[in-house]
């Protein structure tokens, strides 16, 4: 079951991760904590959704927004370390609890149409929250899915944004976490495993983002963002 379990997560949160841009690390992760402890499991989503972003990297380079990855990549630089702070010193179920509450809020003031400026300082901002979600718990999407969808960018943008940026928040995150945490060899071997889960992933995606129009995206970013704040708020409690 186990195994059935590791096979499903992997193929269905890469599908999300590439027909979208996000998706990996909020469906992955949750499910991963099940079969792995806290590190193995932030380390795998870190791998795999580096190895996600790698492959798609020709396919979007004509999509991305380089002055927001370069301003998100700023903020982040800043978030990163008080991430791994918080992971190393913080409990854990408070920080997903409140974590949890602030994606369920925002994510109904997007339901009823609220919608967000974009700026150079809320760009930076984002880039930070990013960053130490990404080192603290492993999610670095649902700040940007949240701000992206308030702020109305195109699925085109916002996926191939995303996942450049991506490219540098997992590299960086991964090391840290590596160098302040430790890794295993659990780690490394399950990633290379679930190698040809996620080039099968690569390709249903890719069907994926081109069927899907800009409606039936919105509706899957509010559907990934409400799984995740409930999750949060469950796994916190229990």
């Amino acid at each position: 079951m186990d195994i059935i379990l590791f096979i499903t997560i992997i193929i269905l949160a890469s599908v999300l991760q590439t027909g979208t841009g996000f998706g990996f690390s909020i469906i992955a992760t949750p499910f991963l904590l099940l079969l792995f402890d806290a590190r193995d499991a932030i380390q795998i989503n870190l791998l795999l959704s580096l190895v996600i972003s790698l492959a798609m990297f020709r396919k979007v380079r004509t999509d991305i927004d380089r002055g927001v990855i370069k301003r998100f990549i700023g903020g982040s630089i800043i978030g990163l370390p008080i991430g791994i702070l918080i992971f190393l010193l913080v409990d854990i179920p408070k920080l997903k609890l409140g974590i949890g509450i602030v994606i369920l809020v925002l994510t109904m003031l997007l339901l009823l149409k609220f919608r967000i400026k974009q700026t150079t300082n809320r760009d930076f901002a984002i880039g930070g929250l990013s960053g130490s979600l990404t080192t603290s718990i492993g999610m670095p999407g649902p700040p940007l899915l949240l701000y992206f969808s308030g702020t109305g960018t195109s699925k085109e943008k916002l996926r191939g944004t995303t996942l450049v940026y991506y490219l540098f928040i997992y590299s960086i995150s991964l090391l840290i976490q590596v160098i302040f945490a430790g890794t295993s060899i659990t780690v490394w071997i399950s990633s290379l495993l679930a190698l040809p889960l996620v080039w099968m992933g690569l390709f249903a995606g890719q069907y994926l983002f081109q069927k899907v129009n800009q409606t039936g995206f919105r509706l899957f970013m509010y559907i990934i963002l409400l799984f995740t704040g409930v999750y949060l708020l469950i796994d916190s409690l229990l």
